[in-house]
């Protein structure tokens, strides 16, 4: 499935895909369904017959993979789990999956959280609808109009020179990573960044640029990555999100994020960047 973000086209609702084989990503409140013959994979691939034993609540039609239809469902949680299948939760997938089938799946949870928590309107309570064309959900009491939850957060990789600033969370062991936070209603993803910065270290920041995008299905985040130069103050954590941070050199790193994550790709980039020497006069 290495070329899986090459082959998958979406679709949206009220798209009803045709009877027979498909793929199926499968989740309960405990995470996602492998059927054990498929190994590790989490696209299982079969007809509606494959998956009958765990009585799915009606799929949603997500798009195409290499021409099948890519069908996610949620099982009974009251259910024991049948025999032939396992459960895992997503997040233990991290990092031992494809990124584009992590990717996929991640979608798959996103799309039925939605389901799950769309069902009534926010407004006046009434039961809402399904609208054409798109995953929105309409009131037809009052118009309100819904769309699945996007939660914007931002990876912040801080250098001088030499030197990158890694962050500990509690309970991360011995794993560190960039600085990370959660976008503000009212304030753009460059003063999130210089927020974020010094309410968790303390540090001001310069020369804030782009440096990509990831989503992250826990459950509806969008990671926007920033690179940005130190430009001032001591380290000083905040005790609430971070329990330690330092300054690190190429050859002192600690342990580090997953290599599917962006954060790691961020972090690998600046590795290369140092790597990068002057030509000798």
């Amino acid at each position: 499935m290495d070329n899986l973000s090459n082959t998958f086209v979406h679709a949206f609702p009220p798209a009803q895909p045709a009877s027979g084989p498909a793929f199926w990503l499968v989740f309960s409140k405990d995470g996602l369904f492998l059927h054990t013959a498929d190994g590790l994979g989490v696209l299982h691939q079969g007809d509606l017959s494959s998956v009958e034993a765990l009585c799915l609540r009606a799929p949603l039609c997500l798009g195409t993979l290499g021409g099948l239809p890519c069908l996610a469902a949620d099982f009974d949680p009251e259910l024991d789990v049948p025999e032939g299948w396992s459960v895992r939760g997503l997040r233990s997938l991290y990092g031992e999956l494809p990124e584009a089938e992590y990717t996929l799946a991640g979608y798959a949870m996103q799309m039925l959280y939605w389901r799950r928590t769309s069902g009534f309107c926010p407004v006046c309570g009434h039961r809402t609808e399904p609208r054409d064309g798109d995953w929105g959900r309409l009131c037809p009491e009052c118009g309100h109009i819904a769309y699945p939850h996007v939660t914007p957060a931002t990876l912040i990789l801080v250098s001088d020179g030499p030197r990158l600033l890694l962050a500990h969370k509690p309970g991360w062991g011995n794993r560190y990573s960039i600085l990370a936070g959660f976008v503000e209603s009212g304030e753009s993803l460059e003063e999130c960044v210089q927020r974020e910065a010094m309410e968790e270290t303390g540090l001001a920041l310069t020369d804030l640029a782009y440096a990509g995008s990831q989503p992250w299905p826990y459950p509806h985040q969008l990671m926007i990555g920033f690179t940005a130069r130190y430009a001032g103050g001591d380290i000083k954590v905040d005790g609430i999100e971070l329990d330690h941070a330092d300054w690190f050199t190429v050859d002192s790193l600690p342990e580090l994020p997953s290599p599917v994550s962006l954060s790691r790709k961020m972090i690998d980039e600046w590795i290369a960047s140092q790597s990068i020497t002057s030509p000798a006069e």
